[in-house]
């Protein structure tokens, strides 16, 4: 059954990997700011481009509300895409400035998942990440990982279909889709990322009791 199958990866990845302590970060805002960075680039050039943020003291959402959207853009240059990042980085340090974050973060699980999808730049998954990792509300973050990673056992969805997967077979517990979540990244990275599939301890042990169950 699908319910034993996403227990069994979990308990699979913990027993290879073993407890992360993952996203890494000082503060909630920190949190939003990685989760903007991040898109289409390496975490490397993230922490590049937060310890930047920091060395200019703008790791505040109410300083870097005030910055000029130049200097923003110079400090996360390395992050590609970093025109666009810089007006979103500034855009969400002024909605959160004006709101309060504590207001924000105080919002029930869904309110607060929709109200940071209706900033411009955030999509599921980055919205998914701020509730989780910055508000520690539990919604379980579906990445690119993540999909790939249960395409290759027999199942396939979108984002949607794929988080209700997940979020209807384990408890609603936000360090468990915390640690999960980064299991999944960190495996990912060194057996997807290097296609190593002959050597994927999932594929060997899932894929085909998936298709026997259909």
């Amino acid at each position: 059954m699908q319910n034993e199958l996403v227990s069994s990866i979990y308990e699979t990845l913990l027993g290879k990997i073993g407890h992360l302590h993952w996203w890494p970060a000082d503060t909630p805002f920190e949190v939003v700011i990685g989760t903007i960075l991040t898109q289409q680039t390496k975490w490397t050039n993230v922490e590049k481009a937060i310890d930047a943020l920091k060395s200019s003291d703008l790791m505040e959402p109410e300083k870097l509300a005030v910055e000029d959207v130049e200097q923003i853009e110079d400090l996360v240059r390395c992050c590609g895409f970093y025109r666009q990042k810089a007006r979103r980085l500034k855009d969400i340090a002024e909605f959160f400035a004006t709101e309060g974050m504590d207001n924000i973060f105080s919002l029930p699980t869904k309110e607060l998942r929709d109200l940071m999808l209706s900033l411009k730049g955030v999509g599921n998954e980055t919205a998914d990440s701020i509730v989780l990792y910055a508000a520690d509300k539990p919604k379980f973050v579906i990445d690119a990982y993540t999909t790939r990673i249960m395409k290759c056992i027999g199942i396939e969805g979108n984002y949607m279909q794929l988080q209700r997967l997940f979020e209807s077979e384990l408890p609603s517990e936000v360090p468990l889709y915390k640690e999960y979540h980064a299991l999944i990244v960190e495996y990912a990275k060194n057996y997807c990322g290097k296609k190593q599939c002959n050597d994927c301890i999932l594929l060997h042990r899932f894929k085909d009791r998936e298709v026997k169950n259909g």
